[in-house]
């Protein structure tokens, strides 16, 4: 096969399923993942996806609901830059829930020494602070998602509806000023959508990336959000707006 028809087949295995990886494209195509990570450089030099360790991803679409594996590794300086941030409202004897996001795996991996009650869905983040003294932690349980390595459901969202929490942390798949917050997993959406009742205060974490899209599912307005955390510093007309809807801009570019 010519590399010119082999890019192009890539170009609509991603435009279909969003996001893939290299060994997944070697086998499809039977050729060297070498080969599948230079066709994968030229994509991305001519705007179509965004590389990242192990594949590639596109953010458009209303369903975009990209593999984990996948967006483990995106934006990574971003995600820690935000985590960082975050831990300038979080003090100790908090309880606060955070959501099976990358985003906040990361704030997980920089909680340490605090004395916290920490409730979540995500396997990973469970992973993550299972051995710390210092963490009370909580897993809501119910049906177990291999693809997003959480918690979701009827009885995920019944043992959520239990608690109440000082903070929450919460990402989602894009944030626009005309749809809100709104994601591309149902089951992931819920889970969030309930958190919303049952939080003090609810902290939007999200990087530069997911601005001005929209996807699949609204999980609310900015008026359940007490923060949003992000990488980048703001543009005037998202400052106006936020301070419209009474929500702290912490950017994490200031930090």
């Amino acid at each position: 096969m010519l590399a010119v028809t082999r890019k192009a087949k890539i170009k609509d295995i991603i435009l279909e399923k969003k996001s893939v990886t290299v060994t997944e494209l070697s086998k499809i195509f039977s050729v060297t993942e070498e080969t599948i990570r230079r066709d994968l450089k030229q994509l991305e030099d001519d705007g179509f996806l965004t590389r990242t360790y192990g594949g590639a991803f596109i953010q458009d679409g209303v369903e975009n609901n990209v593999e984990l594996t996948i967006r483990e590794t995106a934006y990574m300086e971003s995600k820690q830059i935000i985590a960082k941030k975050c831990l300038s409202v979080i003090h100790n004897g908090d309880s606060i829930f955070l959501d099976a996001s990358t985003t906040a795996l990361q704030l997980a991996k920089s909680l340490q020494g605090m004395r916290l009650t920490v409730v979540t869905n995500s396997l990973l983040i469970i992973n993550e602070l299972y051995d710390k003294e210092d963490i009370r932690l909580i897993s809501i349980g119910g049906s177990y998602t291999p693809r997003d390595k959480a918690f979701v459901g009827t009885t995920a969202i019944r043992n959520l509806e239990s608690f109440y929490l000082d903070k929450t942390f919460m990402s989602c798949r894009s944030v626009s000023m005309e749809h809100g917050i709104t994601d591309s997993n149902e089951a992931i959406a819920a889970i969030r959508q309930t958190l919303m009742t049952r939080s003090n205060h609810v902290y939007l974490i999200a990087d530069h990336s997911k601005f001005n899209k929209t996807s699949f599912i609204r999980i609310s307005g900015f008026e359940t959000i007490k923060g949003l955390v992000t990488d980048k510093q703001m543009n005037e007309q998202w400052r106006e707006y936020l301070l419209k809807n009474n929500v702290e801009l912490l950017e994490a570019a200031e930090a």
